[in-house]
């Protein structure tokens, strides 16, 4: 498949399960057989936000990312950190260098030591730039098992510019998905409340357009606050705005 014809294919897909998969086959043709994509809309100076409210898309087996993702080893990862205060693409071989020169921390070597395991060797990093200090999104690429890190060096050297587009074309599509985690869903009903408090609708005014109570009403919002984790309903509206899940078309 030409370039053009992919980013056509991409640009027209309606569920991020329907982006992924085909990014993931696309970005295997250059040897990136294993691929993990994390965004944040929450970032402070302290902390990525709460990891439930991630947008995470990878093809990792589960014994890797029970470990370095339910098990905090992103935190410590040196590529992610790179990726943290840049924007770009940057070879592994940034890594290798700081392990060759014993210029990690001990717990940036733990991961170094995990992946290894994992074979997680080579590969590139792209790290989307922002418009917000609160967001941060990137991708890493994983060559696959006995590919080096000179091997991915010449394929990037011979295609990086295509691969690095095709990222953050994909990067753009996603922002514009619906996205749900299991304890972050909302119901239709919550949904619609939300929608109405978003347009400015009194709790009465929602009431008879819903075809509820108000008590009613005010339960569904309720419940959206505890599902979304915030105290508020105008957190709750913006929260849902950010995770795309106001305002979306039935399927």
């Amino acid at each position: 498949m030409s370039l053009r014809k992919y980013l056509r294919s991409i640009a027209h897909r309606p569920t991020m399960e329907d982006l992924w998969e085909p990014h993931c086959e696309k970005m295997a043709e250059y040897g990136f057989d294993r691929i993990i994509y994390g965004f944040t809309r929450y970032r402070t100076t302290t902390s990525l936000g709460d990891p439930e409210d991630f947008i995470i898309l990878t093809n990792h087996s589960r014994a890797y990312t029970d470990e370095f993702l339910g098990g905090g080893l992103y935190q410590h990862a040196p590529m992610v950190r790179w990726a943290l205060t840049h924007d770009g693409a940057c070879s592994w071989t940034v890594m290798h260098q700081m392990a060759a020169e014993r210029a990690m921390s001990p717990s940036e070597q733990r991961v170094v030591d995990f992946n290894r395991r994992m074979g997680v060797v080579a590969g590139y990093s792209i790290s989307f730039k922002s418009i917000s200090a609160r967001s941060k999104g990137a991708i890493a690429l994983t060559a696959r098992d006995g590919m080096s890190q000179e091997e991915v060096d010449a394929v990037w050297a011979e295609h990086g510019n295509d691969i690095q587009l095709m990222n953050e074309i994909v990067h753009l599509k996603i922002l514009t998905l619906p996205y749900n985690t299991p304890n972050r869903a909302l119901t239709p009903r919550q949904r619609e409340a939300l929608e109405w408090v978003g347009d400015g609708k009194t709790m009465q005014d929602i009431a008879i357009l819903m075809g509820l109570t108000s008590a009613t009403v005010e339960k569904h919002l309720r419940l959206a606050r505890e599902a979304l984790a915030v105290e508020t309903t105008a957190q709750a509206v913006m929260k849902a705005a950010f995770a795309n899940q106001m305002f979306v078309l039935d399927t």
